[in-house]
Parts: C-alpha cells; sequence; structure tokens
C-alpha cells in the first residue's frame, strides 16, 4: 500500500473528485478525513471506507471559515495522531455568463470557496506538516487556469490563483521537507458538470460538445483525479513540487 498508515484530509468530499479521492487514499492504506458541507455525504462516504476495511472520519466544514478549517486539521491530529496528506478539493463552479452579467456575490463566493477555502486550508495545515519535516498539500485547479472557456471568467480567476499559489506555498514548504501541488482536471462527472454546460442536466449534445474538445475523445471520470492525488501523495511522486499537473486527455495541448 502506498499510503499504510498515513492520515489524509480531502474536503469536498462528499461527491464527485473528493469522494472518489478519500476512497482511494483509504484503498491505499490512508486513514481519511472526509469534510463537506454535507456532513450526510461526508458520513456516506466513511460508512464507504469502512466497509472496504478503512478508517475514516466524517466532518462537516465550510472551507470558506478559518474557524472549520482550524478544527479540521486539530480534529484529525487529535484523531489519528498526525497529518500527511491534505486535499484542498472543494470548490463551487460558474454558470456561463459574460462578465457584466456576473454579480459581485457570485464573484465573492466562488473566492470564497475556491480560493480563501484553499489559503485557510494551507494556513492550519502547513505549520503542522512543517513540524513534521513531511508532508503533502493537494489542490484542486482546473484546466480553466491554463485554457479558459467563453464565460467562465470569475471560475477561471479562482482556480489560476491557486495555481499560482501551489507554487509560492512550494517555495516556502519545500525547506520543511512538504511538497505542494495542484491538479488541473478538464470537465469530469461530477455533479457540477451541468453547471459548466450551462444546462440543468448533462445532455448528449451537452456532452458530445464538451468531448469534441478533448483530444482523448472523454471527460475525466473521478476516478482519475483520484488516482493521480494518491500519485502525488505518495513517495512514488517525491521529487514533484510548484507543478501544476494537467489530468485533460490533451485539451490544453
Amino acid at each position: 500500500m502506498k499510503l499504510k498508515d498515513r492520515v489524509a484530509i480531502v474536503t469536498g468530499a462528499g461527491s464527485g473528485i473528493g469522494a472518489a479521492s478519500a476512497l482511494a487514499l483509504a484503498a491505499e492504506g490512508a486513514r481519511v478525513v472526509v469534510a463537506d458541507v454535507n456532513e450526510t455525504a461526508a458520513k456516506a462516504i466513511v460508512e464507504k471506507i469502512e466497509r472496504q476495511g478503512g478508517q475514516g472520519l466524517a466532518l462537516h466544514v465550510d472551507v470558506a471559515r478559518a474557524a472549520d478549517n482550524k478544527a479540521l486539521v486539530e480534529r484529525a491530529v487529535a484523531t489519528f495522531g498526525r497529518l500527511d496528506v491534505f486535499y484542498a478539493n472543494a470548490g463551487v463552479p460558474q454558470w456561463k455568463s459574460d462578465i457584466e452579467e456576473v454579480e459581485e456575490q457570485v464573484f465573492d463566493r466562488i473566492f470564497a470557496v475556491n480560493v480563501k477555502g484553499v489559503w485557510l486550508g494551507a494556513r492550519y495545515a502547513l505549520p503542522v506538516m512543517k513540524r513534521q519535516r513531511r508532508g503533502v498539500f493537494l489542490i484542486t485547479a482546473s484546466t480553466s487556469a491554463i485554457r479558459p472557456r467563453p464565460g467562465g471568467q470569475t471560475y477561471a480567476a479562482s482556480k489560476g490563483a491557486v495555481v499560482t499559489l501551489a507554487k509560492a506555498l512550494a517555495l516556502e514548504a519545500a525547506p520543511h521537507g512538504v511538497r505542494v501541488v495542484a491538479i488541473a482536471p478538464v470537465a469530469t462527472h461530477t455533479p457540477m458538470l451541468p453547471t459548466f454546460m450551462n444546462k440543468q442536466a448533462v445532455d448528449a449534445e451537452g456532452l458530445a460538445r464538451y468531448e469534441a474538445t478533448v483530444p482523448l475523445g472523454r471527460l475525466n471520470q473521478p476516478e482519475d483525479i483520484a488516482r493521480t492525488a494518491v500519485f502525488l501523495a505518495s513517495d512514488d511522486a517525491a521529487m514533484i513540487t510548484g507543478s501544476c499537473v494537467e489530468v485533460d486527455g490533451g485539451r490544453c495541448i
């Protein structure tokens, strides 16, 4: 097992990429804190982890709140004695909109979750990892940070911010033996996908249109990102830090 006896936190882990990553980390031996604003969903993922013989802990967390992030890290350390992986995955999407149509509160919410939520996670997780002299801080970015689609300027800006944040944090953390890496998925089959397509539900037309932009001819499944997260969290990726790893089927070429 690549992550035997390590302790991981995954935010936004009640569904989609976060849920798949929590399950994949647990399957590799990690004890996983499943954090989500939907505590019921988080508990359901922990139940799956435990049915597979792993250990998990479900917590209600709003990543945009400092107190929630502080309590999340403290609870993980108090329960499991250490913190080896923090996957800042929680995020919110944007309906396709021209800039003049985007309300200020939409901007504020996207940046509160997608940027401030990552910053707060790092603020409380990295000191623990620095003291341990080991750890990995992962961030879900997006191909929109590299190659935006029309109408998603606010979301793209939030993801561009965390790609740069990953680089800055990597430089800060490296002398302490801690790595920081961003992951940039192309559109993924998660509950957010209809919003990215500007639809109430994914339909054949929207799916075909998006798939046509990916050279490998399909969108991500959550497990594609989960496998990447496991690799980056493991010692197999010991020399990877400050990078933005594109998991995009060639979309950003």
